[in-house]
């Protein structure tokens, strides 16, 4: 039996520019969000629309093109896995946030757009 792998795939519109950082060593990191939409028919045969965000991070390559094509509104489709991590907030709280680690991206805009 094979093992499950941890792989995501997601076509959406960044909610914003990349937040991208030049990290001690050179290392790049790039932080953005992407909406996906899905669209179906309730109960009553209405059409309704749900917007889903999604937290993105990338690095090194993927992160430099990020910040050198990417901008709000940009649509583009991502492959990567998805990843947990927790920190304590200045209360003492611990925090968790769920994101997507981008192994790929595929810019979808028409040039000049």
């Amino acid at each position: 039996m094979n093992a499950l792998r941890n792989s995501v795939r997601l076509l959406g519109h960044l909610g914003e520019d990349p937040k991208v950082r030049k990290l001690d060593g050179g290392r790049t990191v790039a932080n953005f969000s992407i909406a996906t939409n899905e669209i179906y028919r309730d109960s009553r045969g209405e059409k309704q629309s749900e917007t889903t965000w999604h937290r993105l991070v990338a690095w090194g390559k993927q992160a430099e093109i990020a910040e050198k094509y990417l901008k709000k509104g940009s649509e583009i489709t991502i492959e990567g896995k998805l990843t947990n991590r927790s920190w304590e907030d200045k209360n003492g709280e611990k925090q968790y946030m769920t994101e997507i680690v981008v192994n790929s991206l595929l810019m979808l805009d028409k040039a000049g757009n």
